[in-house]
């Protein structure tokens, strides 16, 4: 008999490690390592974020325990911007803070699923999500996105996946792995379907603020008659601040999920690191001019990365937008993983198979993209142009 839990034993090892492994043994033949290997941003934290993370982390007044739910003052600003940002009425009790978007996931699927329950994903998934439903003995079922629609969700496929067995589906948009941003409209029709079967809808918004420019507010969800029945959102502060050490997330809830969250967070962690907390809730509408200049920025490296794919003709765009693009590599039968350590060890292109983010994507790599600046995308063509598998 095993001495470890074998929800946990049997899971891979966590896969970022293995990737840079990879890259470890590149030796540096075409230039310097393009890393498109981790979700991280490709410039440095505004100087007035780093001021505020050190005076408040020499504060005496946050080296001791916090409220559960998060500090009050984050958990206002927060409101206030999400009213904003959806144009819709939102309070503090709605909000609860975590460390970091998976725990904010974690928080979520223990609230309103149990071992022997399911909980619907798209495929290609986040793996971090699938991993956490795997050792909570959640069980997973999957509907599968269509490439040649851009890898956007079908409510067909979605109502059809639903068992009864299914809390909640779980969704990330702007996606990760395939950057592909949900419209509204497509979103609306997701939560009437969850609503109508009665489950959840866990909407994983992390790259929110990355979404096109111009896109408009990315749903209406939280104006709809009950949403406090339906609907829990997620987000991270790590890429809009450039924070990921500080592992600062939220979850938006109705009360009573909020409620059951606090009695997670009161064993997983008592409460959120604070120092953070208070540096973030004053740099919210101190650096939305910086934040929305970024997001102009990860515009121009989508653009980059556009034109610098169309010059590599044949590797396929199969999505992008926010933080990641989907790419289809040409080596029919060849698994993702050995092109990925191949363009590691060789090439000097740091990217994830995408094998990793369900066993039906063998054919497409996750770039990154957002951790690399336009000059650097622009150095992939002839690096892509000229690989090749033996």
């Amino acid at each position: 008999m095993s001495r470890f839990n074998p929800l946990v034993e049997t899971l891979a090892a966590p896969p970022i490690p293995h990737v840079f492994a990879w890259g470890d043994a590149y030796d540096g033949r075409n230039g310097p390592m393009i890393d498109f290997s981790q979700a991280v941003p490709g410039y440095p934290p505004h100087p007035d974020m780093l001021r505020l993370l050190g005076e408040y982390a020499a504060s005496r007044a946050y080296t001791g325990y916090g409220p559960i739910e998060g500090e009050d003052s984050l958990r206002k600003a927060y409101a206030a911007h999400l009213s904003e940002t959806y144009g819709l009425p939102l309070a503090a009790g709605n909000v609860h803070v975590t460390a970091g978007c998976n725990q904010a996931f974690i928080c979520a699927a223990m609230a309103i699923a149990g071992a022997g329950d399911a909980v619907l994903m798209t495929d290609p998934y986040y793996f971090n999500q699938e991993t956490t439903l795997s050792m909570l003995g959640i069980k997973t079922r999957f509907a599968a996105c269509d490439a040649a629609n851009g890898f956007l969700p079908d409510v067909a496929t979605i109502a059809a996946a639903i068992t009864p067995d299914v809390r909640a589906l779980a969704l990330v948009s702007p996606n990760n792995p395939t950057g592909a941003v949900y419209p509204a409209a497509l979103l609306s029709e997701i939560y009437d379907l969850c609503a109508a079967r009665g489950i959840w809808l866990i909407l994983d918004e992390t790259y929110r603020d990355f979404r096109p420019v111009g896109a408009g507010r990315p749903h209406d969800l939280f104006g709809r008659a009950g949403w406090e029945n339906t609907l829990i959102s997620l987000y991270s502060f790590s890429k809009s601040f450039c924070i990921p050490g500080h592992r600062l997330g939220a979850i938006t809830a109705g009360a009573d999920v909020i409620e059951q969250v606090a009695k997670i967070m009161d064993n997983l962690q008592i409460c959120p690191p604070r120092s953070a907390q208070a540096a973030v809730a004053t740099a919210l509408p101190l650096l939305a001019d910086w934040r929305d200049g970024n997001r102009l920025e990860i515009a121009r490296r989508v653009e980059a990365l556009l034109s610098t794919m169309a010059g590599a003709p044949a590797w396929k765009v199969g999505a992008v937008g926010a933080y990641f693009a989907f790419i289809g590599h040409p080596f029919e039968g060849v698994p993702s993983a050995r092109v990925a350590e191949k363009l590691a060890k060789e090439a000097g292109i740091l990217c994830l198979p995408g094998s990793y983010f369900g066993a039906g994507q063998e054919g497409y790599l996750r770039f990154a993209f957002a951790n690399a600046d336009t000059q650097t995308i622009g150095l992939l063509r002839e690096r892509l142009n000229r690989f090749a598998m033996d």
